[in-house]
């Protein structure tokens, strides 16, 4: 499952124009977009961009940090397994 995916994700930018879900040239009158013209003209796009890049780092400190949980978790685990190791000796 995990190849398939891989795979896809390599062949899509290769994928005819015809797959795609809209097409620039289908609507003429829907090829500008209204709400993305009003928000940048009042200059609240900047909010956007703002809230969006906080959800991200935020998300992306959220993984860091449960990958280092988890590295320590493996870590204690494996040194468990290894010997009878005094909780002392565990680094946190």
């Amino acid at each position: 499952m995990k190849y398939i995916l891989i795979i896809l994700l390599i062949l899509a930018p290769f994928a005819p124009a015809d797959l795609c879900a809209q097409e620039s040239g289908a609507h003429p009158d829907t090829e500008r977009v209204e709400m993305a013209d009003d928000l940048r003209a009042s200059g609240k796009i900047y909010v956007v961009v703002l809230v969006v890049m906080t959800v991200f780092s935020g998300l992306m400190v959220y993984a860091l940090l449960t990958d280092r949980k988890l590295q320590r978790l493996e870590k204690e685990i494996s040194l468990m397994e290894g010997k009878s190791v005094d909780r002392e000796k565990i680094v946190h």
